[in-house]
């Protein structure tokens, strides 16, 4: 089997770490591309990207956990 029997705690770190790092700086530094208008860059709603941000951390924590045991 591809990397042997820790394909899903793999998988769930890569997309869980995936998660919050692009959420956190989506957040604190929005694209240029997504300019409006006026030259405000907007920013994701806070409440979804902090959700975003906690269950991806959470996600990968697990994940390491469940390797290093």
């Amino acid at each position: 089997m591809f990397l042997g029997e820790d394909l899903l705690p793999w998988l769930t770190l890569a997309i869980g770490a995936a998660l919050a790092v692009g959420t956190a700086l989506a957040l604190f530094r929005p694209n240029d591309a997504a300019a409006v208008a006026d030259g405000e860059l907007e920013r994701p709603p806070l409440g979804r990207a902090v959700i975003q941000i906690v269950l991806g951390t959470v996600a990968s924590i697990w994940a390491i956990a469940t390797l290093l045991n």
